[in-house]
């Protein structure tokens, strides 16, 4: 029930304009809005809450939801490139984590933002930010497939299950008007900060067999590109 409590509601206000036109001449626009929970039982989410709120209210006013938005996606395109270039300069997986902060910084306080300023709009910013996360997505599982670090399948195996969970969101969101951002208590940050562990993982353990007490661990082995060694 802890977690449960812990779901964040926000509203989300989606307008859907639909026109018709009378015989009498003139255009009448009939508006039907739909509400959208946004659920996140994130094991982070009690922190960064008020922290993008207190962000947020100090961000200065040249910088926009929209400006935030193109800096989350700058960071997916830092991440893509590092993971490439990083099976023959292992240093860059460091940059990779980089690029990670600044998605995790753009696509985390665009919204946070937009509320806090009051200027929504949300089947844009439903649309843009889910699309760009999609994309993000694409570009991380191609940076580390590229990079040689895990093999190509896993890479895509894993992406092809971050976009059944996605399709499952949006069913759920026009079905039932929930927005679930996180599963099992791991959201986005929480992926981040997996993906932040695995990078310093392949920095100083990199993915060759090895002894231990006469043992041998292959585990990196079955992750390992069949063309790295």
């Amino acid at each position: 029930m802890g977690l449960l409590k812990a779901a964040i509601s926000t509203s989300a206000i989606f307008a859907i304009n639909s026109s018709t036109a009378p015989g009498g001449g003139g255009e009448e626009r009939r508006q039907t809005r739909i509400s959208l929970e946004r659920w996140n039982n994130g094991l982070s989410w009690r922190v960064e809450r008020p922290a993008f709120s207190w962000i947020a209210a100090r961000m200065p006013r040249w910088v926009t939801p929209d400006i935030l938005t193109g800096f989350g996606f700058l960071g997916a395109l830092v991440t893509f490139a590092a993971y490439a270039w990083s099976g023959s300069n292992p240093a860059l997986l460091w940059v990779a984590t980089l690029g990670l902060a600044i998605n995790w910084f753009g696509d985390s306080l665009d919204g946070t933002l937009a509320r806090l300023r009051k200027i929504e709009r949300p089947r844009y910013g439903y649309y843009l930010d889910n699309s760009i996360d999609c994309i993000a997505a694409l570009l991380l599982a191609l940076g580390l497939a590229i990079s040689g670090y895990i093999r190509a399948d896993l890479c895509f195996l894993a992406l092809a299950t971050y976009t059944i969970l996605s399709a499952l969101t949006f069913l759920r969101a026009n079905i039932g008007g929930v927005f679930q951002i996180s599963y099992v208590a791991i959201g986005p940050t929480e992926m981040r900060i997996v993906f932040v562990a695995l990078n310093a993982l392949l920095f100083f353990f990199p993915p060759v067999a090895f002894d231990f007490n006469g043992i041998k661990f292959a585990y990196p082995i079955c992750c390992r590109s069949p063309g790295r060694h």
